[in-house]
């Protein structure tokens, strides 16, 4: 048998359910899940737009590489694009095409061989930053890279930092790439509105 709330108890919840919801709507204020808020609310004024421009560093060969297979489909050696192959990389971000220049930052994430037809990446990084006005803040990449055509167009997703909100694109253009290692110095050009 059920048990059942002695009178006292169950007036005593009444009552403070009753006093419960009643303070939503004396204050005015019930919860709410989004609302609209001005740009300036959070400290966000003229938009600008900002040309970034580095050499990215992608090294698959020697004892210290940026970037590194972790997985692949059964089907992955015998196709001739490498479909289904996917790499992690940390890859540096220079000034310069030389790996000595200055590092500006890194190129952090994953891309993968996404094509059975051509040699196309789809890539998922982050360029983070470690210089000047820039450092700490990072752009999100998230697009398709055919590697072998001479520019190639990136969409940048978002950001972080001094990036929050940024929306733009990418260009990439191989400036060196070595059959034997795979290894490749990738020119880019970042074309970036942000706050």
């Amino acid at each position: 048998m059920a048990k059942t709330l002695s009178k006292p108890t169950s007036i005593l919840f009444m009552l403070f359910t009753i006093f419960f919801f009643s303070s939503y709507v004396i204050a005015g204020e019930a919860p709410v899940f989004s609302k609209n808020l001005p740009p300036s609310s959070l400290g966000l004024n003229q938009q600008k737009l900002s040309h970034l421009h580095f050499y990215f560093h992608d090294i698959l060969s020697g004892p210290k590489p940026t970037a590194v297979r972790v997985a692949q489909a059964a089907t992955t050696n015998k196709s001739a694009t490498g479909f289904g192959a996917v790499a992690v990389i940390d890859d540096l971000l220079t000034l310069l095409p030389e790996n000595t220049s200055k590092v500006v930052g890194h190129a952090q994430g994953i891309y993968t061989l996404a094509s059975q037809s051509e040699a196309a990446l789809l890539m998922v990084m982050n360029f983070a930053f470690t210089e000047g006005e820039y450092n700490g803040s990072t752009l999100s990449v998230l697009g398709r890279n055919t590697v072998f055509s001479t520019i190639r167009e990136m969409p940048i997703v978002g950001g972080s930092g001094v990036f929050r909100f940024a929306r733009g694109y990418a260009q990439a253009k191989t400036y060196t790439f070595d059959t034997k290692s795979g290894d490749a110095v990738v020119e880019y050009n970042v074309y970036v509105l942000h706050y």
